[in-house]
């Protein structure tokens, strides 16, 4: 199925997709495959010296731009710079923090998916970076105050998968889907993690530009192209809502109706 992305689109045009955390990793060559392809790319790094490199690794993107997701100052001003750009057919939310605080860890992985979901203009298709970490997570609404909890990795994990499956509840004209990409041998995985690191990433691209009828579909979890079981926790609808009120509590943004 992958091998046949050069047809995605039957009258050949081109998408625009946006990646966050593209310096490097699955970001990076998610957004290498996409150019390839014939697409065009808008990458993202954390700093400015983050956003040279991920446009040293794909100097054929057609733009970079600079945010720090742990900020939510920063994560809306790079919304609103991603506004600026037009509007994308796809955008991959794949930043992702694995080893940091708790307060960076529910920033990025958390927070900073929401955000950029409510304030940056709807694309066609979402997809949503999570882990099979997720299953060991639990969503716990006390934990999101100030001082009251601990949001673990795989507790963040739980939440883009909420998230991709709210988003695909309330907005029925987009493709909104959560990707495992499997334990792979990233900077964040590690060397020796087992996973082949292609099926790594092929699933996110495949789900933002294919027509495959298999990819336009939407509140799915997918590892290796395939849609696998996840967390029943993720499918509560109250617990999805109370989710989206807490961030908009904290962020001050308002999942647009």
């Amino acid at each position: 199925m992958f091998q046949n992305l050069c047809g995605l689109n039957p009258d050949h045009t081109m998408a625009r997709i946006f990646i966050t955390g593209s310096a490097d990793g699955l970001g990076q060559l998610s957004a290498k495959r996409l150019i390839e392809l014939g697409h065009k790319v808008v990458v993202h790094g954390r700093n400015g010296e983050r956003a040279k490199e991920a446009m040293k690794k794909n100097p054929a993107a057609e733009s970079v731009l600079a945010g720090d997701l742990s900020n939510i100052e920063e994560t809306k001003k790079l919304a609103d710079d991603a506004n600026k750009l037009g509007i994308f057919d796809a955008v991959i939310h794949n930043a992702g923090v694995y080893r940091g605080s708790a307060k960076e860890i529910f920033a990025v992985n958390t927070l900073a998916p929401y955000v950029l979901t409510c304030l940056m203009q709807k694309p066609k298709r979402l997809i949503y970076l999570t882990s099979g970490m997720h299953s060991h997570g639990h969503f716990n609404a006390d934990n999101f105050k100030p001082g009251a909890g601990h949001i673990t990795y795989s507790d963040s994990k739980l939440h883009v998968v909420m998230l991709s499956f709210a988003v695909a509840r309330k907005w029925t004209d987009v493709y909104s889907n959560a990707v495992n990409p499997g334990w792979v041998p990233t900077k964040m995985g590690g060397r020796g993690a087992p996973d082949d690191l292609q099926k790594g990433y092929e699933t996110q691209v495949w789900l933002a530009v294919s027509n495959d009828d298999e990819a336009k579909i939407s509140g799915r979890y997918f590892f290796h192209q395939h849609e696998k079981r996840h967390s029943p926790e993720a499918d509560d609808v109250l617990s999805q809502d109370r989710f989206l009120n807490l961030c908009k509590e904290i962020t001050g943004v308002s999942f647009p109706g």
